[in-house]
């Protein structure tokens, strides 16, 4: 019985010699991301595993987090330690995690063929003082999408690229000449006002840009006064509620899924990821027009989620090991594919028709290549900018005062400002 014992012994050890890890041996990388669009979602899993299956040192362990809550998740969870390895945010975040602390530098980990090959505004987006906290599959684009056939029929002129954007009296005319040709139970332009959180920030923070406003006074972040309720972004206000007010926008759409698709709507007020359903829907007819200039310059929101590695990683190589596969040319492609974005690896882009002169999303690379895109106020106190312009707009949206809504959203960057001072 001992030598048939001795001989297991002997058998078990070549048997751990020969064989592949075991799940026992894979390092378990936990991973937030939010629950955008289905098909970004699967394209996701899809590269997770992708990732698990070509490799056995590392097992991402994914979690879905709704999105319209996600930064307040990661804010508590950051508080009780409980954050994961790698972590999905929306860029302009990047500013308030690096402050409290929650991510490291990538500096050491990315190599010079990613930062040549990614987009500059990529770059841009994930560098906090010199240095690089997080790097992104894709960028965005914000313009408004058009049904032609409904802009033909009302004699809308519809602009070729960002050279001959609508003014602001060429906007208010199609307004106007729309109106005429929608359903009984249509209206002119759907602003997304289904959306929480993050998009008023992004969707009317370049609008606000436009009229000559902004969100914060970008010369030192040390105060909103004067530039988000000021004379200029109280005009935006205005004008902004005026379009509810005639009844060409509303905040409460019949079908805030299909009012365009289904042509109760000729304009719709979105970003890349409606690119695929808008195009299976309206096909031949829909068409891209870049963001108007009300006054001050077209402008465009710019930047979009992204990856970066928390502070509180134990396997900091295994996290990028993730993100760097991730950011293949052919992920990011991939990725570009589900979601209509735009590839944040210049090769992709390069290779993806739809981005050439003349595809259907050439206007995007258009505004981030030449200036038209701005991002988002690079701040610290940025998280409640995002809340205090969700809480303006909709309040705008209701009729309420313009200059009072936003004289109180100054009140609340202010008092963040002074609260990290």
């Amino acid at each position: 019985m001992k030598r048939i014992g001795l001989f297991s012994v002997v058998l078990s050890l070549m048997l751990l010699l020969v064989l592949p890890a075991t799940a026992q041996d894979t390092t378990e990388i936990s991973l937030w991301f939010h629950s955008g669009q289905g098909g970004e979602r699967d394209e996701l899993d899809n590269q997770i595993t992708a990732f698990n299956e070509m490799q056995d040192e590392y097992e991402i362990v994914p979690l879905e987090v709704p999105e319209g809550s996600y930064n307040d998740q990661v804010r508590a969870a950051a508080l009780s330690g409980d954050l994961p390895c790698v972590l999905d945010f929306d860029g302009p975040f990047i500013y308030s995690y690096v402050f409290a602390g929650d991510l490291i530098p990538l500096d050491d980990y990315v190599t010079d063929e990613i930062l040549e090959d990614t987009l500059p505004s990529i770059i841009a987006q994930g560098t906090v003082d010199d240095t690089l906290y997080s790097l992104g599959q894709f960028d965005s684009g914000l313009a408004i999408w058009g049904n032609r056939a409904m802009l033909d029929e009302a004699g809308v002129r519809i602009p070729e690229g960002i050279d001959d954007a609508w003014t602001l009296e060429e906007f208010n005319a199609a307004m106007d000449a729309l109106a005429e040709v929608v359903p009984d139970d249509g209206y002119v332009i759907d602003f997304k006002f289904s959306y929480t959180g993050e998009w008023y920030s992004y969707g009317f923070g370049p609008q606000m840009r436009s009229f000559g406003g902004d969100t914060i006074n970008r010369d030192g972040y040390d105060t909103a006064e004067g530039v988000l309720n000021g004379p200029e972004a109280v005009a935006w206000g205005e004008w902004l509620q005026n379009l509810f007010d005639m009844g060409y926008a509303t905040a409460t759409p019949v079908d805030p899924d299909a009012d365009f698709t289904e042509g109760r709507v000729p304009l719709s007020y979105a970003g890349h990821w409606v690119y695929n359903l808008y195009q299976e829907a309206i096909g031949d007819d829909l068409v891209l027009i870049p963001q108007p200039d009300f006054g001050n310059g077209a402008v465009t929101g710019m930047g979009s989620w992204n990856w970066g590695i928390t502070s509180s990683c134990e396997s900091p190589d295994g996290a990028w090991a993730f993100i760097e596969f991730l950011m293949q040319p052919e992920n990011t492609a991939s990725m570009a594919d589900a979601n209509g974005a735009v590839p944040s690896r210049i090769s992709a882009l390069e290779a993806d028709d739809r981005y050439g002169e003349g595809g259907d999303l050439y206007i995007y690379r258009q505004q981030l290549e030449q200036g038209v895109a701005v991002p988002r106020s690079q701040t610290a106190v940025y998280p409640t900018i995002s809340t205090a312009m969700e809480t303006a707009v909709n309040a705008i949206a209701r009729g309420e005062d313009v200059q009072e809504v936003l004289d109180s959203a100054v009140d609340e960057v202010d008092s963040a400002i002074e609260a990290m001072e």
